[in-house]
């Protein structure tokens, strides 16, 4: 087993609460979004994002709109939903508990 594999996987298994929490602080435009997970070093390829939007958004978590942009296209801005904020106070209990449990057993409990 590879540990580029494992902090890969640990990584994916914490991005639907990093996009959540990104969002809870204002609309974002898809590569808005992909620009900071990769400065924070969360995602290394643009396709893992998009799935993961998608579900967000027909779980009712995400909502968008398209804005008109001075260069290009439209773009597509992503928001988080009363149902998203909600789910996000889960995600991070839920996350503060994992957190405070492996602490826990690195430290020999």
């Amino acid at each position: 087993m590879k540990v580029e594999n494992a902090n890969a996987q640990m990584r994916k298994g914490v991005l639907e609460l990093c996009i959540l929490s990104l969002l809870s602080r204002g609309d974002a435009y898809t590569t808005d979004l992909i620009n900071k997970l990769k400065e924070s070093q969360m995602i290394v390829v643009e396709g893992t994002l998009y799935p993961l939007l998608n579900r967000q958004k027909n779980a009712g978590l995400l909502s968008y709109r398209w804005e008109e942009s001075p260069q290009g296209p439209p773009r597509k801005y992503y928001s988080i939903t009363e149902k998203g904020k909600e789910f996000l106070a889960e995600l991070e209990s839920g996350w503060d508990t994992l957190v405070e449990t492996v602490n826990a057993i690195r430290n020999n409990l």
